[in-house]
């Protein structure tokens, strides 16, 4: 299959680029909007918070002209929850749903479509001084919150996204700041609020086919390919474990509305498998999702676990996992490359993982996150970015041969359309087409640059995704 020849994207293929609301709006308090779990989290000493971030809520006419100007025929953006709702359950905020209606016509009147999440890390504060997912009460401020929106967007938004990378709230919230428990059985309430985020997804992709029965919805968690280290029959079987608890789980859930039973076996075998209410299971076998849409970065490597030494997803970012104590730890895998910030590099595996996702579940895929973070710099006004160009090409020409292989792929949103505020490393950890001009603490005039990368992804986009 090395020398398949890559196969054209369909015409409707919608290329797009990502962002989330916490990491680019900024105005955390402006026009009514409330405080979210990212807005008063602690941050280590270094970076900054996302109170101004890029200031997109101010200066989004000038952005959309940006993203028109770059090719862009979808933008992935994610609705902040405090923006609409400011404490998660109470009284509507006409501001918050004013500024997306500003938003949504400025995209569409540059003939871009507006792909929308709903949820992406920013559960309200005043939620989740209530218990946040570990408290039934959030399903039904979910589901409302949702309705507003599907009531208020429907004739502007044709492809909804319910929850970004639940996956990784769970096995590494703690680093993301979504990471909220007070039991003295912390993991097995991260299961339970697992369950009450599934419960309330899948309510929500129900609504969504009542009442915009035109609409797509799915899921976008972060799904990356679990290899072996050897073929060694146990280091197979931890990579088929984790592959179990890190994405079957997730989309077993949104394709087929069940469980996946080796990780509910394994969630039973612990001791942290949820509670489920009366008529949970109903819900969730109704909410099926029309495509699945996935954030990759890389692929993950494990070996069969030690003997005599626990270990925990503590310590580790999304694409860092440490191991899970009698399942799995994480190793190196010596044929990748790494970025500056010590993600493995895998193009390859991009195209695994799309096959596998297809080959299981038999439903469109979209790519709702892709990229490379790096330092970049200014040179005479100008970013030389080549390293997110070639990044960026071996993953695109990985997808075309993915689409070769059968693979049903309908839109690519590399993360990110323009500079925002990295969960981890701040400003200083870059992802963009579009350079914002500030560093962690100076904010500068906030300048926006054309970095090379655009120019290159302006072209690509003209050749629907061939140069």
């Amino acid at each position: 299959m090395d020398h398949k020849t890559p196969a054209a994207f369909r015409p409707d293929f919608l290329w797009g680029a990502a962002t989330s609301a916490y990491q680019v709006e900024g105005a955390w308090d402006t026009d009514g909007k409330g405080p979210s779990v990212q807005d008063t989290r602690g941050y280590p000493q270094g970076t900054t918070d996302f109170k101004v971030a890029a200031d997109h809520y101010h200066r989004f006419e000038e952005d959309v002209k940006l993203f028109s100007e770059l090719g862009l025929e979808a933008y992935r953006l994610s609705i902040a929850w405090t923006r609409i709702v400011p404490d998660g359950d109470g009284a509507v905020n006409p501001d918050g749903i004013a500024f997306y209606h500003r938003l949504f016509d400025a995209l569409l009147a540059h003939g871009i479509e507006p792909v929308v999440t709903v949820y992406h890390f920013d559960l309200p504060q005043a939620l989740q001084g209530k218990g946040g997912w570990t408290s039934r009460s959030t399903i039904d401020a979910f589901a409302r919150y949702c309705e507003v929106l599907f009531e208020e967007y429907g004739s502007k938004v044709t492809h909804w996204l319910t929850i970004n990378e639940q996956n990784m709230m769970i096995l590494h919230g703690a680093a993301i700041g979504t990471s909220a428990t007070t039991s003295d059985d912390p993991k097995r309430e991260l299961y339970q609020q697992n369950h009450h985020m599934m419960v309330a997804q899948a309510r929500v992709t129900k609504m969504c086919h009542d009442m915009l029965p035109a609409a797509k919805i799915g899921p976008a968690p972060n799904i990356s390919v679990v290899y072996p280290a050897t073929s060694k029959p146990e280091d197979v079987l931890a990579a088929s474990d984790y592959n179990a608890i890190r994405n079957w789980l997730y989309l077993d859930m949104a394709a087929y509305g069940t469980y996946n039973p080796t990780a509910w076996a394994w969630m039973t075998e612990r001791g942290i498998a949820p509670e489920i209410a009366d008529g949970d299971l109903e819900v969730l076998a109704a909410g099926r999702a029309d495509y699945l849409a996935l954030n990759y970065y890389t692929t993950a490597t494990v070996a069969a676990p030690l003997d005599d030494g626990a270990v925990t997803y503590e310590g580790g970012d999304q694409q860092l996992a440490v191991g899970e104590s009698g399942v799995f730890r994480a190793v190196s895998n010596p044929y990748l490359a790494t970025t500056e910030f010590g993600w493995e590099i895998d193009p390859v595996g991009f195209r695994t993982t799309l096959r596998d996702v297809y080959d299981r579940y038999r439903l469109p895929v979209m790519v709702t996150e892709n990229g490379l973070g790096g330092f970049d710099t200014v040179e005479e006004g100008e970013i030389h970015d080549d390293y997110r160009i070639a990044y960026l090409s071996e993953h695109i020409a990985q997808m075309r041969l993915a689409v070769a292989d059968g693979v049903d792929v309908i839109g690519y949103h590399p993360w990110s359309a323009m500079d925002l505020i990295s969960t981890h490393q701040g400003v200083s950890k870059r992802y963009g087409f579009i350079y914002v001009d500030r560093d962690e603490f100076d904010l500068k005039e906030l300048r926006r640059i054309r970095k090379d990368s655009f120019f290159w992804y302006q072209q690509l986009i003209k050749g629907n995704g061939s140069l």
